[in-house]
């Protein structure tokens, strides 16, 4: 492990920052390069790139944030994944360390979703109360940091089209689509100390070799690295405490070896996903926050989102190979413009994504067997895949809560997490997966067979950005209306989902936040 400062549980200066993601992680490293003393508690353990393993169930089982969950509501999680309704990882990087590497940015309607589409029966819209010309300036620093190819400003050339890419792309020109990307934050070349990309294609099971970005060997060490960042992994977060005034004042925790600790902050930013950051807030109550911190407007835990997905394979008369090289393929974009005559509000990515034998075998049909199955999966060489993600609408009744008896190893109750589409949300996968049929088939597959949904690795809303403090939770900071000196650092602040999987955007609001903290701290506002 890096060498790193030390900060006393009584510090009471330090900022406090739950969670080493995309949001946490990046926090740390922009707050510490501005001086700014920061102590982050991690949940899970500090992996290194040896403990990466390429091996899909063996890295599921070692990463995967697997401490109980209950899937609720009408989504069919609560039949094929009763108990993972989310896929993220537990560990030092959060869910950095398995993510595809897909970066993409919002469009100018998704952050004004209620005045472009108007109040939709049985959603729960609002506008951010940002605009895409504010986030701009931090979309470019992100994908310099993160270096994100083809894009300008990493100067990164594209990532080398694989086998895989050229099956979707040709099948996608042949149907008439013509905006085809693969915007990965992956090098391909070497890049900001990182090596170029080798297309192993064990993406999702952490990088080995490090040519991905994740906060894991890039804005965490380099935040230990300045003297000013105290990484705590193994650390769980029970409770944020305040004093009489309201303030945040102290985070209570359990460390490695199972011992309480309360670390005094000056400030606290809570990154710990769009699961754990509203359990921590409902978990924090008071006397002065009987319904959970921050949470006067009742919307802490509401407006869970994780993207309207589908899965399917389709099988091909000769060979793909979908697992050589970089896990994502071609990326059909065409379907996310701005378009409301196609009976539904939003739109959607057609990510070509590989996934290797075993994901394969489980996601097809899950705990199925029979014909139908076994000769799909003797032609696993000849498939080509697709992750349909699409804008999926805040609902109010879409939520994260506490159980009211069950208790994890923490003494913490469980949380439930409960999802029931919107008929819209339906409507755009069907619509992904007939465009996906439609794109196989025009370079001549032979079957295209349509998978639910995998469990969510995009976990989006549940602490949302707000203009007025009675419509969410936080401000165009992400500083809670309640608590001026408590921020959320992660995707729980996106107000709507859009159709781009959320990671730049954590990683750009997270540059934008850090900056603001530094300011209001030289002022003494916080």
């Amino acid at each position: 492990m890096t060498d790193q400062a030390r900060f006393s549980l009584d510090d009471d200066s330090v900022v406090v920052i739950v969670g080493s993601g995309a949001g946490g992680g990046t926090l740390a490293n922009e707050l510490a390069q501005r001086g700014v003393k920061c102590v982050v508690l991690e949940a899970g353990k500090h992996y290194t790139q040896a403990d990466f393993e390429n091996d899909e169930w063996a890295m599921f089982n070692k990463i995967s944030w697997l401490d109980k969950r209950i899937s609720a509501g009408g989504w069919h999680h609560t039949k094929t994944y009763p108990n993972l309704p989310a896929w993220i990882v537990k560990g030092v990087g959060g869910s950095t360390v398995h993510w595809s590497g897909v970066a993409l940015r919002f469009q100018e309607h998704d952050f004004h979703t209620k005045t472009t589409y108007g109040a939709i029966q049985g959603a729960n819209v609002l506008d951010w109360p940002i605009t895409l010309s504010e986030l701009e300036p931090y979309y470019e620093l992100a994908e310099k940091k993160m270096g994100v190819c083809g894009t300008k400003a990493s100067g990164l050339p594209p990532m080398p089209p694989n086998n895989h890419y050229k099956v979707i792309e040709a099948g996608a020109r042949k149907v008439g689509y013509k905006h085809i990307v693969r915007p990965a934050a992956s090098n391909s070349e070497p890049y900001d100390g990182r090596p170029g990309c080798m297309q192993i294609g064990f993406c999702m099971q952490g990088c080995k070799i490090g040519a991905k970005w994740s906060t894991l060997y890039t804005e965490v060490p380099r935040a230990q690295a300045t003297g000013n960042v105290e990484l705590r992994p193994e650390s769980m977060v029970l409770q944020i405490q305040h004093d009489k005034q309201g303030r945040a004042n102290g985070v209570l925790y359990v460390d490695n070896k199972g011992r309480k600790q309360l670390q005094k902050a000056r400030v606290v930013c809570v990154a710990g996903n769009s699961i754990e950051s509203p359990r921590l807030l409902l978990n924090s109550a008071s006397s002065m926050f009987p319904n959970g911190l921050a949470n006067s407007s009742g919307q802490v835990g509401k407006n869970y989102m994780n993207h309207a997905t589908a899965a399917a394979v389709s099988i091909h008369k000769k060979p793909v190979y979908m697992y050589r090289g970089f896990d994502i393929a071609a990326v059909v974009a065409d379907e996310v413009p701005l378009n409301t005559k196609r009976g539904f509000v939003g739109g959607y990515y057609l990510e070509g994504l590989a996934i290797h034998l075993p994901y394969t075998a489980a996601f097809m049909k899950p705990g199925g067997w029979g014909r139908d199955f076994t000769s799909a999966m003797e032609m696993y060489d000849h498939m080509s895949c697709v992750w349909v993600c699409g804008e999926d609408l805040a609902r109010e009744q879409n939520s994260i809560t506490l159980h009211p008896t069950e208790k994890d190893q923490y003494g913490l109750p469980i949380p439930i997490v409960t999802k029931t589409y919107h008929e819209n949300d339906e409507k755009i996968t069907a619509h992904g997966l007939v465009q996906w049929r439609k794109v196989s088939e025009a370079v001549g597959a032979t079957r295209v067979i349509d998978m639910p949904a995998y469990p969510a690795s995009h976990n989006m809303g549940t602490n949302r950005m707000s203009a007025k403090a009675s419509d969410g939770v936080v401000n165009r900071w992400g500083q809670a209306h309640d608590v001026k000196n408590l921020f959320i650092s992660d995707g729980s602040q996106f107000t709507s989902s859009s159709a781009a999987n959320p990671t730049l955007t954590i990683v750009a609001l997270a540059i934008r936040q850090a900056e603001y903290i530094a300011e209001a701290l030289n002022r003494r506002e916080i």
